[in-house]
């Protein structure tokens, strides 16, 4: 008893002195914003001085901890949460016009009749044409809560008089699901744009859709996804793997592990899958890379990922800001750490990652990348050899082609000839098109870009004294001009599907991906 009682003394000690070490470092905190607001030179604004203190303090923990200002925290959420509101048109912008490319299927815009190659000129009588106004400003002006009216005048092609539509603002849904298509007979294909809310439901509406069509097969195509929702990619992991199988664990200081297993009840059990990644895809997408490659369902093709393997918990504040803390680290079944290396405090470092590795020779070769066998690891059935270290190697290597896009092609593209040409080519030519090819089956096999839409381009970059260095660059890039240029105009006259059903057949990984299906 008497030992209880000295230990349980010397805990209420230890307890005291750290709150008490704990009211110190608060009540620095507070002397030191009281006196900068009441005594220094220049006036200072107050919730920017706390604001920049949080930062001041996150900057120097890992490169994903962050602070976001309540309107940077619902920007950033948007994408994630399934949907937004607003008028529902996807636009881009045209000589300082807007142009409406599509609208939303039934939405609020294609409920009143705003159509494909309209220009809205103003906004609740506010000119946003020809006035150099920003596209985050005429976002803002667009969008507005749900239920409420907008005034929308628009100018449309063969109509004199300006047209008024008065437009009530809606959900409309963000789509995370890019393409849906069968690739080959019996081979579907899925690109995941991002884990979001919906990403779930989206992916198995296509999964529905594929499988009714004769889908046996599947690629699964993570290039670009950047990440987002943990609980997306776990579900959709769960529909290939059996009961009990892990997919994912956190661990961290203070965090216990965290294990997700599937639950056995999936409607991808059967059938070859091959998953698509490259040094962009990060987070989200690793956990589903991981756990397709860890558990042997299937075969990952392309280059290795991003490395983004820590946990945030989101902490939010009374005026909507958020601070995204990181509290754990994701590992694959195998016990590999997602997460590259970093230095705490050194962002550049970090931010500079990618271009070291293509200096390096890493997108080019898979012999410039060497593992320590202290970062060897084995899949759980086949007990093939994988590595830790950050990232997801794949098992079938694809190098960076920089033979596809010409220099000539590159700089023409980075000046934005190509989207503009593109956009006036459909808007002049919508109507006809849509008579001409009514299925895009039709489109693929027969459409062909117009070689007066390249010669236009051309002579649009030799203007700016932009030209190829010799004859082969530019039939080089003429061909890959036509296919983007095709690509783009199956993307307005349908969707993003269309778009990527074109453009695939040029991409290396996921060409390399099919052969995989004819080997096994």
């Amino acid at each position: 008893m008497k030992r209880l009682f000295v230990i349980s003394v010397l805990i209420a000690a230890y307890s005291s002195v750290f709150a008490q070490s704990r009211d110190n470092l608060m009540r620095k905190l507070f002397i030191a914003e009281s006196a900068i607001k009441g005594l220094y030179v220049d006036s200072v604004d107050e919730n920017k001085l706390v604001e920049d203190g949080i930062r001041g303090m996150i900057e120097k923990l890992d490169p994903h901890s962050a602070y976001s200002t309540a309107k940077e925290t619902k920007a950033m959420n948007e994408p994630l949460n399934g949907s937004f509101d607003g008028i529902g048109i996807q636009f881009n912008m045209q000589a300082d016009t807007l142009l409406v490319i599509q609208p939303v299927l039934n939405g609020p815009s294609e409920k009143v009749g705003i159509i494909a190659g309209d220009r809205i000129i103003s906004v609740n009588d506010t000119a946003i044409a020809g006035v150099n106004m920003s596209k985050e400003e005429i976002m803002r002006r667009l969008r507005g809560p749900k239920g409420t009216k907008v005034k929308l005048s628009v100018v449309r092609r063969g109509i004199k008089d300006v047209l008024t539509f008065i437009v009530t603002r809606d959900k409309i849904p963000v789509k995370t699901i890019d393409a849906v298509y069968m690739i080959r007979p019996q081979v579907g294909y899925i690109r995941i744009g991002s884990f979001g809310m919906t990403t779930y439901d989206e992916f198995m509406e296509g999964v529905d859709k594929l499988k009714k069509q004769g889908m046996k097969d599947l690629v699964v195509d993570l290039q670009e996804n950047g990440g987002g929702y943990l609980v997306a990619a776990v579900q959709i992991a769960n529909e290939f793997l059996k009961k009990h199988d892990l997919i994912v664990y956190t661990k961290g200081r203070a965090a216990e592990r965290q294990e997700f297993k599937a639950e056995g009840n999936g409607h991808l059990l059967d059938g070859k899958v091959v998953v698509l990644i490259n040094e962009f895809s990060a987070s989200a997408s690793e956990i589903l890379t991981g756990a397709i490659q860890d558990q042997d369902r299937g075969l990952v093709v392309g280059r290795r990922s991003f490395g983004k393997g820590l946990v945030q918990r989101p902490i939010e504040f009374d005026d909507g800001s958020m601070l995204r803390l990181t509290i754990a680290h994701y590992y694959t079944p195998s016990g590999r750490c997602i997460q590259k290396p970093y230095t705490k405090g050194n962002q550049l470092d970090y931010a500079l990652d990618l271009e070291k590795r293509y200096k390096h020779g890493e997108f080019y070769s898979a012999d410039s990348i060497h593992f320590a066998d202290s970062l060897k690891y084995y899949t759980l059935r086949k007990h093939r050899t994988v590595y830790g270290g950050g990232g997801i190697m794949p098992d079938y290597f694809v190098p960076l082609d920089t033979t596809i896009y010409t220099p000539f092609y590159r700089q023409i593209a980075a000046r934005s000839y190509i989207i503009n040409t593109n956009l006036k080519y459909v808007d002049d030519n919508r109507k006809q098109l849509k008579a001409q090819y009514p299925d895009f089956q039709k489109f693929l096999v027969s459409y062909e870009i117009p070689q007066a839409l390249v010669d236009d381009i051309i002579k649009q970059a030799a203007k700016d004294k932009i030209k190829p260095k010799s004859d082969e660059e530019l039939q080089k890039t003429i061909k890959s001009l036509k296919l983007q240029m095709k690509a783009l105009v199956a993307r307005d006259l349908w969707d993003m599907s269309e778009y990527f059903q074109i453009m695939n057949e040029n991409n290396t990984i996921v060409q390399r991906a099919i052969t995989l299906f004819a080997q096994n």
